[in-house]
This record gives C-alpha cells, structure tokens and sequence, in this order.
C-alpha cells in the first residue's frame, strides 16, 4: 500500500499531543463520516486553518481522508477496508501530515483502523478431491487446506468442524505463528466396494460477533485395493457341442465377477494346459467358449475344462466345464475280413460258410446299428451271428458251369439318418467237379465219303464239350467195339482220342457197302470219368468206278447167237433189247444205248433210253440175211464209262436159212488182231518188270552187306527192322494184287533174307473169240503200303 503505516501502542482515545494527533476508527465507515476536529486537537483556529491553506499531505498512498479547513475536520473521503489497507498487521493505522503555511507548520496525524467482523473465513477452494486407497492403514493423516479470515484477532479463524462420519476425524494443530494447522486422520479402515465415494464437509469458524463461517466441500474417492478375488457365477458349467461341428462354435459363456474395480477388477479367462486346451478356447475378456479343433464322439466323449479366472493383481478362482459331444452319423461301417475262402467246391451244401465278416460302427445309437445285405441273384446270403459278426453262406446249390466266379458285394449300413454305408467285394472262384459227362454237339452224325477213298482220309470230326474245367473238361475220344459186315469197325474207321477227328482206315467200295454205323465215346479225364457216346453213320456216295454190264444179249464163249427178222417185219419192228445194268448209283447207273456199227445203218436204230433195236424202214429182199450190229451203253458218269455189245440180225424168214449163213460165219479179225497186240504188250511189260525187279534187287543186296560191314566193325547199336502189316484196302476180302519182295536185317546179322511173295490174282474177262462179242475187261488193283518204310515192293500185272 501507499500509505506510511506508524505503529503506536496506545489507548483509543482523543489524545492531544504537541505537533501530534491520533485518531482511532472503525473500518468500513461511511463515507463523509467524522474522524474529528483536528483543529481543536491540534489548538488551532479555523483561521489560522485557513491562512494557513492546510493541507493533508500523503505522499503516493491514496487519500481516504479529507480535510475540511472550513471546520477544521477530518471526514472520511474513501471506503477503509483495513484487511485490504493492512492484512493481517496488527494494529492498522493511517499516517499522514498536515501542512500550514505563512508560517509553515508540520503536524503529524495517525489514524488507527480498527477491525470489525467483516469477512468470514474462507478456502481458497470450494472443493477438495482425496484420492485414498481402500488399503490405507487406520491413523493415516490428510492435510486439509486451511481457510483463510482476512480479519485479525478475535474476528479472526477460530476453529475447524467436520461433518461427522465413521471414518475420519478432525485434527487442529495450533502453530507458533498462531496460524492453525488442520488434517484429517483415517479413525476406520475404507471399504470401496461399501462405499467408493465420501463426501465430507469442512467449516472453518471465527470467534466474532455475529459468528461468521467458511466451509469446503471434501470428496473423497476410496481408490480400490485387490482384496476382493474374481468368483465365478457357477462352479460347474455344462454344454454340449456336435462332433465335427465347424471350429469357432459357441459353446458357452463363464461368467465371472470381481468386486474390486479398474485393473483390480478386471478378470481375464483362461484355460490351463491340458488334452482340451488344443480343442477349446475361451476368449480372455469376455468369458466365451468356443470351439478351436474337431471334436471325435469316437474318440472322447466328454471333456471337462478347467477354466481360471483371475484379476490383474493376481488373484483367481476356478470353475469348471463339462462339454458333451454328441455324436453325429459321421462313421460308415468299417467291414473287416476275418476269414475267407478264395475257392469252393461246387458241391459244396447249402449253407457251408465262405467268409466270415467283422462290422464295426463307432457311432452310437442308431447311427452304430448294422444292418448288411449281397448283392442280388447270387446263390449266397449273408448272417448275423453275434454282435458285429457276420457269415457269408451258401444258399442254394453252386454250378461251376452257371458260374466259375462270383463277385460278392457286402453292403452294410447304419441306421442314422442320412444313412451311411460302405461295401466291399469278395472274388470267389468256384472249382470244377467233374459233375458233368461230356456232351455231343449233335445227336447223331452222317457223313458222307466218296468210294475209292484214300486210306487215312480224314472224313469228319465229332465234337463233344464238357462243361467242366480243366481235366475234367479234357475229352477223350474213344471208338466203341461193333462189327461191319463180319468185320470188326475199327478195321473201317479210326478216331483220333484228343480231336475227335474221323479216318477211313480202308478204301470203301459203294457197291458193297452203300452205308454203316458205328457210336464213338467221348469220356472226360475226370475221376470217375464221365462219359456220353454217340452214332455216327457212314455214308458211302458212289463214283464212277464201274462200267454198265450188259446182261442181254448173253455174250457166250463157243456159239453165236443172233436175232431173226422176218422179210415182213413193218417199220418200227422190235428186233431185239439190249439189256445192261451198271452197279453204280444215281447218275452214274444212268445208260443211254447208241448203235456204234451196223452192217446197213439205215435199217435199224437203238433206242437212247430203252436199249431197243428197232426197224427204221421195210425190210426188202435186197437186204442181206446176216447183219452184224455194235451197240455201246454209256452211262452218265464223270468221266462216263461204256460196254459195247454185238448183237447178230438174221435177216429170214425160216431157221434153215439162217443156219445156213451162220455156220460159215468166220471169226473177226480185227478182235484177233486186237488180241495179239495186247498179249504181245503184257509180255513186254512184265519182262521189263521182272529184269527191274532184279536190278533192285542185286543193288539192295550189295548195299546192304556194306552197311552191315560197316556196323560189324562199329560200336554202334543195331536196331532189328521188322516188316509192317499190309491191310486190305479193297474191301474184297482178297490180297493185294502184287508181289512183295521183302529185305529184313537182324542185330548183328551180316546176311540178307529175302522173301517173295505169291502175286495177287487177277481179274481178266475175255470174251471168246468164237463168241459174238469182242469186249475184254481187266482190272488190276494197286496195294496201299501203311507205312511210309515198307519194305521194297514188285509189282507184276
């Protein structure tokens, strides 16, 4: 302040001193109020006063009071405050001069300022926060802000009050600067989770009259303390999840609480290590399970997870769940083999058991009940025996021949919904037994072969099939013993055991035998073996092997026969009818008759089909009596064969005459030469044979006594030759029309044998040369050797 503050210890009273005035007022006065008259306290005139100009002299402080010379008083110009004027200085006084001039005259004036109880005490504050933690120890001190009472002594701060409360007392300490010093001491321990906030009221009191009183609100946080663990709502949870659900299903909420607040408050959840801990997870924050892996019914079907909740100050409590997994149709039934037959017999009895099955279906419930069944059309069911075991039996009778393999597919299937199932196939062989005779492919079989046949020809193969397998359906076939005319088959025919293949073993000749039969077997190589036979017949076609014989006109050795005509005999008379048969067959005995020669060709005819010689014309008496006619048949062979036959005409009336022309009737000469020519060429031919034959002979003989020289002087073995067997291939029952020179060698011999054999007969028909006829016929038959190393054969005809 500007005011020069004096301080006087004095009595509050008017005292007059020399040079020196002193004045004591209240603060707060009216303005223009009377201080006093310093002029009478001073022994001063108002003239003097006013002569003298006074004035109040202050120096830079403000002026609060003013002098009125006119009355020679001291009024209150400004409003005194003395806590502004002075504070908290005691006492509080004004000091000022007044100043007269003519002469100058210095008086010194104080006025002291009194206090009044004008301010009540007051905090800088109008509210305090306390921030106190629920673990604060009992008798815990808090400094309290002290109020502030611009007043001073008795007006001034007297004492402090607190709103009573059950945790906090008030405590002044009285300091030596007379100041008070306040705080509040914790009486009893805080609890924040019974009460977080306490709000307290502060008063701070003077000791003037009227009272006067500050107060101060006092909000007190209780800061929490991690003396309240987590606790979970439940101590045991339960839920269920489906296996295989998808990962990051919901499968429950932990629920936990904790009483403390802020970090202490805050709980976090977790699963401790464990089997489930790679299955489950559960969300630190908010409690939520879920599901983290695949869950297996198969496998587990319950877990229990511990889960620990904890707040951040380390403590925790624990609770427990129980999740159920229930199972889902996701298992097919697994079919396990525990035994099985590749192979079975196919007279195996119904119901022998092939395989025996093993089902397994982890599943529960229905969804692990099994029902199995085959595949249709097969001789085989399958059966139930214990749980989980099944047979696979035959049903019925097996045929191999049916079917050599099954196929057996087991399907099993569970009963949840949707269903599942699994198969699996079983390859069953079935074996052969020989249960099955062989069996033609026909009934009965004909064949046909032609006369003249090549022995060794092949005629037809028989074919018979066994349905069996194997050795069992190996056929053999085999001819059976019967006979053919007196003569046992085999000497006809010959079968080949493993084709089936037919030979003639012989030459058939149609005109003795048109047909025959016989029955081959064909028997398996089963044990026993199964057999079945068959007939088979031979049919024999003929060929163009004989020429027509001609049975009318008789062709006799020694007389003549001839035909008459009467000189009357009209056209178209029937002389005579050539009659000829031909032991061939079908076409081949077809005749047709043409008349070759005739002594007048333009008298008679033959007829084509009917071999009749008829009249073409009068006969006149010009025309001689002795007429001479070759007739030759043909038959309808390929290539055709023929016979020719002279027929004598007698050309006459009476026997006489005719008698007496034939009795002169010379021999033919052409039939006598032909005769000469024939017998000369036969001569020829066997003598050139003959000196052939000995040729031969000599040079095989010479050759083989070098080969023996040649073996006696070796170490070789010598292996005997033996002649093989000569059939008869003509089925005429004679031998063969040869001769046969035979060269057999023994071991060690160094000599030849040799052997001729009779010559074969022959067969000449020769007409005599006094007879009418001219033809001669011969047949000369060739041998069929069996063996390609016959032994050397001559043949004479």
């Amino acid at each position: 302040m500007g005011w020069q503050v004096l301080l006087f210890i004095s009595v509050l009273s008017l005292s007059v001193v020399q040079g020196q005035v002193s004045y004591s007022i209240p603060e707060e006065m009216a303005k223009g109020a009377l201080i006093g008259n310093v002029a009478q306290d001073l022994g001063l005139s108002v003239e003097r006063l006013k002569s003298g100009k006074a004035r109040i002299y202050t120096g830079n402080t403000e002026e609060y009071i003013e002098l009125k010379r006119d009355r020679g008083v001291l009024l209150i110009k400004d409003r005194i405050d003395r806590e502004s004027l002075c504070g908290q200085t005691m006492p509080c006084a004004l000091h000022f001069q007044m100043i007269l001039e003519n002469p100058m005259e210095f008086y010194t004036v104080t006025v002291e300022i009194t206090d009044i109880n004008d301010n009540p005490p007051t905090f800088e504050r109008g509210e305090m926060k306390y921030e106190i933690s629920e673990s604060a120890l009992t008798g815990a001190r808090f400094v309290l802000e002290k109020a502030i009472d611009d007043d001073v002594g008795v007006n001034g701060l007297s004492s402090y009050a607190l709103k009573s409360n059950d945790n906090f007392a008030l405590k002044t300490i009285n300091r030596g600067d007379g100041t008070k010093h306040v705080e509040m001491v914790l009486r009893t321990p805080l609890d924040r989770e019974s009460h977080e906030h306490i709000s307290l009221i502060l008063t701070a009191l003077d000791g003037g009259e009227p009272q006067l009183s500050g107060t101060m609100q006092i909000m007190i946080t209780v800061l929490d303390a991690n003396d309240n663990p987590p606790v979970c709502s439940k101590p045991e949870y339960k839920a269920s999840v489906t296996e295989n659900a998808p990962i990051g299903t919901l499968i429950t909420t932990v629920m936990a609480t904790d009483k403390d607040k802020g970090s202490n408050g805050k709980v976090t959840y977790m699963i401790p290590k464990s089997g489930a801990a790679g299955l489950f997870k559960i969300d630190a924050n908010n409690g939520v399970l879920t599901l983290s892996g695949n869950v297996d019914y198969e496998k587990r079907r319950l877990y229990e997870i511990d889960v620990q909740v904890s707040d951040q100050g380390g403590l925790s409590d624990a609770c427990k769940v129980i999740v159920d997994v229930t199972d889902t149709n996701d298992n097919p039934p697994s079919i396990n083999i525990m035994s099985n037959s590749n192979t079975v017999s196919e007279n195996m009895k119904p119901g022998t058991v092939v395989t025996m099955l093993n089902i397994q279906d982890p599943d529960s419930n229905d969804n692990g009940k099994v029902v199995c069944f085959l595949n249709e059309n097969i001789p085989f069911s399958i059966k139930s025996t214990t749980n989980n075991f099944f047979t696979v039996v035959t049903d019925s009778d097996l045929d191999r021949e049916r079917a050599s393999e099954y196929n057996i597919t087991v399907t099993c299937s569970d009963e949840g919904v949707p269903s599942l199932s699994s198969s699996v196939t079983l390859t069953l062989q079935i074996s052969d037994v020989n249960d099955n005779a062989p069996v033609f492919e026909r009934s009965s079989y004909e064949a046909y072969i032609v006369e003249n046949n090549t022995p060794g020809l092949s005629i037809f193969t028989v074919k018979a099939r066994d349905a069996d397998w194997n050795q069992n359906a190996r056929v053999s076939y085999i001819l059976e013993d019967s006979s053919v005319n007196g003569v046992p088959v085999s000497s006809c025919v010959s079968v080949s055991a493993d084709s089936g293949v037919i030979h003639a073993v012989r030459s058939f000749d149609y005109e003795q035998i048109k047909d025959f039969q016989f029955r081959v077997k064909a028997q398996d190589g089963g044990s026993p073996p199964l057999s079945s036979n068959v007939t088979v017949k031979i049919m024999i076609q003929d060929q163009n092997d004989n020429p027509p014989q001609v049975l009318y006109p008789v062709q006799t050795g020694g007389s003549v026969v001839a035909e008459m005509v009467p000189r009357s005999a009209d056209v178209g008379y029937l002389v005579t009818k050539v009659v000829a048969v031909d032991v061939d067959s079908g076409q081949n005995a077809w005749l047709s008759y043409k008349l070759q020669k005739a002594t007048d060709r333009a008298l008679f005819e033959v007829g084509l089909q009917n071999g009749e010689i008829r009249t073409i014309r009068q006969v006149t008496d010009k025309d001689a009596v002795k007429q001479r006619l070759t007739v030759i048949v043909e038959d309808n062979g390929q290539p055709s064969r023929s016979a020719t036959v002279i027929v004598n005409v007698a050309v006459a009336d009476s026997f006489p005459e005719v008698l007496s022309e034939f009795t002169d009737f010379p021999h033919d000469k052409e039939y006598n030469d032909n005769l000469t020519f024939y017998l000369v060429l036969a001569l020829a031919v066997v003598s050139f044979l003959f000196i052939t034959c000995l040729v031969v002979i000599i040079s095989v003989k010479i050759y083989r006594w070098r080969q023996s020289r040649i073996l006696y002087h070796s170490n070789l073995p010598v292996i005997p030759y033996y002649p093989p067997r000569y059939s008869d291939t003509l089925g005429t029952g004679t031998l063969p029309h040869v001769y046969n020179y035979e060269v057999c060698r023994t071991t060690d011999s160094r000599k030849s044998d040799c052997k001729f054999g009779r010559a074969g007969s022959q067969n000449v028909l020769i007409m005599d040369p006094s007879s009418t006829g001219t033809m001669q016929r011969i047949q000369s038959e060739k041998s069929i050797l069996d063996e390609p190393d016959s032994p050397l054969e001559v043949r004479l005809l």
